[in-house]
């Protein structure tokens, strides 16, 4: 695959990525369980709250990065739930020093898989229960659902007064820097 796509792609992923670690870090304690949105009554509250939000971001990050739900565990202490439809949580709340680690492993997990892609693995095809499309297209979709989620989190922030990161428009470092 083109080396000027690549580092387009890792640009903005890393982008991404850095804007939501910057966003956890700003995150006050007294925030950490604040809610971003009212829930539906059939749906648990947590599922909006900061530390969860944040938790699914990098829960999706990872398996999204494998191309496939199938077989797709998260690292411990991280509970394979996302997938339910029913809402399930997490047992605990995760403190934000799991999360910053998670997140550490999900940013060297896309830049290694980003800096390896061929043009046959960006073709092949990736099912989800959303729907289907190419991996490299996975790859600009998770993209944007890191992104979007560190916005919401950091409009949260802004809401309340806490300084929050600024946007990022492409990581400042090279394809192999951290």
């Amino acid at each position: 695959m083109d080396s000027l796509i690549k580092t387009a792609i890792w640009q903005q992923f890393g982008a991404s990525i850095n804007y939501l670690e910057e966003t956890i870090k700003a995150c006050p304690d007294s925030l950490w369980q604040a809610q971003l949105w009212q829930t539906p009554a059939d749906k648990p509250v947590e599922l909006s709250q900061f530390w969860y939000v944040s938790y699914h971001s990098l829960f999706w990050l990872h398996c999204y990065l494998t191309g496939t739900e199938e077989g797709f565990l998260p690292r411990a202490p991280f509970e394979l739930i996302e997938q339910d439809e029913y809402g399930l949580i997490p047992q605990r709340v995760y403190i934000k020093q799991e999360l910053l680690a998670y997140l550490i492993e999900g940013r060297e997990k896309c830049k290694t898989t980003i800096d390896a892609l061929t043009d046959e693995q960006a073709r092949r095809q990736c099912t989800f229960g959303w729907g289907g499309c190419s991996f490299f297209e996975l790859l600009i979709y998770n993209q944007r659902h890191v992104h979007g989620h560190a916005s919401q989190l950091n409009m949260l922030l802004g809401q309340n007064g806490v300084e929050s990161p600024d946007y990022p428009t492409r990581v400042n470092r090279g394809m192999r820097d951290t």
